[in-house]
């Protein structure tokens, strides 16, 4: 399995969350500590994301990290 595809389901699981939530992608940016552009380049696969960020987006959604994954 190709790497981009990892970051394409995690992008994917990262948007299935926030839309639970019914957040936009400004509003879980701001829970987080993060950018909204970042928010927005994790969900379209587009960014290899670093572990802390991982956890600071699963602390602002409210579920485990591993959920992510």
């Amino acid at each position: 399995m190709k790497s981009e595809k990892h970051l394409d389901a995690f992008g994917a699981k990262l948007k299935e969350q926030r839309l639970k939530k019914d957040w936009s992608q400004e509003e879980l940016a701001a829970a987080a500590g993060l950018d909204r552009t970042y928010v927005s380049s994790c969900e379209r696969g587009q960014r290899n994301i670093s572990l802390l960020n991982i956890y600071k987006l699963a602390n602002a959604l409210k579920i485990k990290a591993g959920d992510l994954l």
